[in-house]
């Protein structure tokens, strides 16, 4: 087991496929994971969560994942909690706008189990990853 059971991961994203088989990576790696459709969906649970990482769809209906973020990071109590844009495009735009928003890292779609535990790892064991 790589994972701390004690940390918490929510997958913000609106393909029940993307939020199914990362729930089984992160669940495999020994996360708790807290699943949510969207934006309005994600920040109503997160007070109650309080995740540790959260991964949020950049293509979502109604609050995509830009302003989801923004909003996250908005909120003093979550400010410092790692977000990770997921898209399913490479783009250099997207990287950069996400970074305005506030995002800590960007992963492409579709992700392997290695890059999303991956992900999560360098903001739990920061001192164990080289940049």
């Amino acid at each position: 087991m790589s994972g701390n059971s004690a940390t918490k991961v929510m997958v913000i994203d609106d393909s029940n496929t993307i939020r199914r088989s990362a729930e089984i990576f992160l669940l495999q790696a020994g996360y708790q994971v807290v699943l949510a459709e969207d934006g309005f969906d994600a920040l109503a649970k997160i007070a109650d969560h309080q995740p540790d990482v959260i991964f949020v769809d950049i293509m979502m209906p109604r609050l995509d994942g830009y302003l989801t973020c923004s909003l996250i990071k908005k909120h003093a109590k979550f400010r410092s909690t790692p977000v990770v844009m997921l898209s399913s495009k490479d783009g250099l735009f997207d990287r950069a706008r996400g970074r305005m928003v506030g995002s800590d890292q960007y992963l492409t779609k579709p992700f392997t189990k290695d890059t999303l535990i991956g992900a999560v790892n360098s903001f739990m064991n920061p001192e164990k990853v080289s940049s």
